[in-house]
């Protein structure tokens, strides 16, 4: 039983593709890249529905979705707390590899909020966009 069956919700053929195609991958694809993949296994599927799907499987905690304001979404199917690194010129995101303890907000501190987690995101250049300044 996968997670999304846990919180009371079946997969559609659609989304199960989906899921499992972003499983198969570590490189936090953008939701774009995911259409490409699932193309190859439902051709009729559109992007919209490549979207929405990513949307609920988001918004349901199955996967993670990646990227602040200004920023292109990319999907981690780990949905497991742990730290990425990104990089500031090509938006490469990459799983950081180190266990970190990650922080805990104090209630007192959560100003209301409930369903708090901690996203922890290092930012710099990758070896790729670095070496083009060579």
């Amino acid at each position: 039983m996968n997670n999304a069956e846990h919180k009371g919700e079946r997969l559609s053929r659609q989304r199960e593709t989906i899921l499992a195609e972003l499983r198969k991958v570590t490189s936090h694809p953008t939701a774009d890249e995911v259409y490409v993949m699932v193309r190859k296994i439902l051709p009729r599927i559109s992007l919209g529905t490549v979207y929405r799907n990513l949307d609920f499987l988001s918004g349901k905690g199955v996967v993670l979705r990646l990227g602040g304001a200004g920023t292109q979404k990319r999907f981690d199917g780990n949905p497991a707390a742990h730290p990425h690194l990104r990089c500031s010129v090509c938006g490469r995101v990459d799983d950081l590899e180190h266990p970190l303890d990650l922080p805990d907000l104090p209630l007192k501190q959560s100003m209301g909020y409930s369903a708090l987690r901690c996203d922890v995101e290092f930012v710099g250049i990758c070896p790729m966009c670095a070496g083009k300044d060579s």
